[in-house]
């Protein structure tokens, strides 16, 4: 007899940041349980104000991006695939931020991209939720935007090393892809028994390629329900919308990215849709989609998509 599916409540006393297979599972959850993770933001809660720049508010920080995690999905295996399907993301505070870091982002030199360029200055924003839960707005800015809010990190722990919280992989990770969406379910490989699956730096909304390296973040609440796919393999995130098929590439070179993720999205039509190989890659010529989740972690997110509209017996 199967498992009655459960309410399942995951609130850390620690935080994780690194995706590791070695730390202790915080909670063990059965396939169809209904899971609500708590997350705290990249910055640890540290940012509050526009006072608070991140030289001194992050200054005896031990890291950042804290995850949550990991969860262990019982019946999980190496060679599986774990699907997770998101339901919601719920801010626990009313407002986000985002901020300038020295040495950070797409625009200014960095650690991978040096050069004798001055750092950017310090500041920080300030968005405020709306009452009703539709909306943000900066002051300074004057602009309003809509609530429309993502997991920037989802991850299942990496065979055999911890990496840091900061990346993204095969295993998914610190992605920073808008897809990764209530409504939309996430597709990851399994190399470990129970997946070990992480969490956290959710987003209250992003632009494409989160430029200057920090998006609107977010204390929040998430709730997933997973699924094992028994047997079958998969080599690099996949993404399903109502709409669209995606995968996730990660890399560096950028070009790199999008080689893997369009290379990963011909081997899905191949192997799951009916189409000849070249034919899939023509499809894509044609009609795929493509675009940069960030341009400023330690390797490029790119995601390539096309419309189930494409797909037989549609």
């Amino acid at each position: 007899m199967a498992n009655e599916a459960r309410t399942v409540e995951v609130r850390p006393d620690s935080y994780s940041y690194v995706f590791n297979p070695y730390r202790e599972a915080v909670a063990r959850v059965n396939p169809g349980d209904r899971v609500t993770i708590h997350t705290n933001d990249a910055f640890e809660s540290r940012i509050q104000s526009t006072e608070d720049l991140p030289s001194r508010a992050l200054a005896t920080a031990k890291f950042l991006n804290p995850q949550t995690g990991p969860v262990y999905v019982e019946g999980a295996e190496p060679g599986d695939t774990l699907a997770i399907r998101i339901e919601s993301i719920e801010p626990t505070r009313n407002f986000a931020v985002s901020a300038l870091i020295p040495y950070f982002g797409g625009l200014t030199s960095t650690p991978f991209t040096r050069t004798l360029q001055e750092p950017l200055p310090e500041k920080v924003w300030v968005w405020h939720l709306s009452e009703d839960g539709r909306s943000l707005t900066n002051e300074d800015l004057g602009v309003e935007v809509d609530w429309d809010p993502f997991m920037g990190t989802l991850a299942v722990a990496p065979d055999l090393e911890a990496i840091t919280a900061l990346a993204p992989g095969p295993f998914g990770g610190n992605m920073d892809v808008p897809d990764v969406r209530p409504g939309n379910t996430v597709y990851l490989p399994v190399w470990n028994e129970g997946a070990l699956v992480y969490t956290g730096d959710c987003h209250a909304r992003q632009g494409q390629g989160e430029l200057c390296g920090v998006a609107l973040e977010i204390t929040s609440k998430v709730t997933v329900v997973f699924e094992v796919i028994k047997g079958q393999t998969i080599e690099w995130p996949r993404i399903e919308s109502e709409s669209a098929i995606m995968v996730v590439g990660s890399a560096r070179p950028m070009e790199d990215a999008a080689r893997i993720a369009n290379t990963e999205l011909v081997l899905w039509l191949e192997e799951e849709h009916g189409f000849d190989r070249w034919d899939a890659y023509q499809l894509l010529t044609q009609a795929g989609g493509l675009y940069v989740g960030n341009m400023v972690d330690t390797t490029y997110s790119l995601v390539a998509s096309i419309d189930k509209k494409y797909l037989p017996g549609s």
